[in-house]
């Protein structure tokens, strides 16, 4: 197939009938897919190289610095996660041998004070682990703070090609629960147990990712039917790709599209960074048109899916 792409300044920048025709373009590709390569993103090519950077030299880094920005406990959300401590296709009810990789997680730079649920302190506001490598914080958080923005012009595109005034999905994302996730897969040896992946097949949980892949790399896949698709990974672009939370909030209109990163004996390394938009807290998502999907919480909801990850 060719693979769905999407030029967001040229969305912005269009008005009357051509920008009809480029909603209903976008609505059709998160209806099919569920993913898109997005284009005319607007994000500097420095920052992504200056994140591109540190992370490298986190993930070169002697394992004793990763120690100390460890995981404290299983199902603590932010920091440092090692080989063997994952299984994403447990979200799906599936039992695998561990994923293939290794990652580092921060989560909201600004912690609100209005949220009434202790929980929310207590998962997704506490303190992101801050390794002891060059810079990383700085241009860590300055990545995650362009992301946000990133997020709001690709929701407010949403809203369009759902025929939502663009400012719909305002009120539910103006302090979101968003993580940011750098992913290491080593490379891989002669034999691969059986059902291993690199990423086990999985669904996204929130509203939507904005995944960067290495470029030009080989990996991740989506399911259509019966088949398995590769997903490109182009210079400069981002892959955007629905959650459940959306398609919960569309009614199924626009579908959670499984996805994995699949293992093959002998692969070279590869890495990627993902940006996970998650509603606020406390925001109440439900079918905007008729379904039999039932309501639920934003943070309550991606606290269980998160959890049931961890081994």
């Amino acid at each position: 197939m060719e693979f769905p792409r999407f030029d967001l300044s040229k969305f912005e920048s269009a008005t009357g009938a051509q920008r009809k025709q480029l909603s209903a373009a976008l609505d059709t590709m998160c209806s099919e897919t569920g993913f898109v390569i997005l284009e005319g993103h607007g994000v500097p090519e420095e920052m992504i190289e200056r994140q591109w950077s540190v992370i490298n030299d986190f993930f070169a880094a002697p394992t004793s610095i990763k120690e100390k920005v460890k995981v404290p406990y299983s199902g603590y959300p932010y920091g440092w996660i090692g080989p063997d401590q994952e299984a994403l296709a447990a979200s799906k009810g599936e039992s695998t041998p561990p994923d293939l990789k290794e990652s580092f997680n921060g989560g909201p730079l600004v912690v609100p004070e209005q949220i009434q649920d202790q929980a929310a302190y207590d998962f997704c506001y506490q303190p992101t682990l801050w390794p002891d490598v060059d810079d990383f914080q700085d241009v860590w958080e300055s990545y995650y703070s362009e992301m946000e923005k990133l997020a709001q012009r690709v929701m407010s595109a949403f809203a369009e090609a759902l025929g939502l005034e663009n400012s719909y999905f305002n009120n539910f994302i103006d302090h979101p629960i968003s993580a940011l996730r750098a992913l290491h897969y080593p490379a891989t040896k002669s034999s691969i147990l059986q059902k291993q992946q690199r990423a086990g097949a999985h669904t996204d949980y929130g509203s939507l990712t904005i995944l960067l892949p290495q470029e030009g790399t080989a990996g991740l896949q989506i399911k259509r039917g019966d088949e398995w698709i590769d997903v490109p990974a182009p210079k400069n672009c981002f892959v955007i790709n629905i959650g459940d939370l959306m398609e919960l909030w569309t009614g199924a209109r626009w579908v959670s599209t499984l996805h994995r990163v699949v293992a093959k004996p002998d692969q070279a390394a590869r890495k990627s960074i993902a940006y996970f938009h998650q509603p606020n807290w406390d925001a109440v998502i439900k079918p905007m048109q008729g379904s039999d999907y039932e309501e639920v919480i934003s943070g309550p909801y991606l606290m269980s899916k998160f959890k049931s990850t961890n081994l």
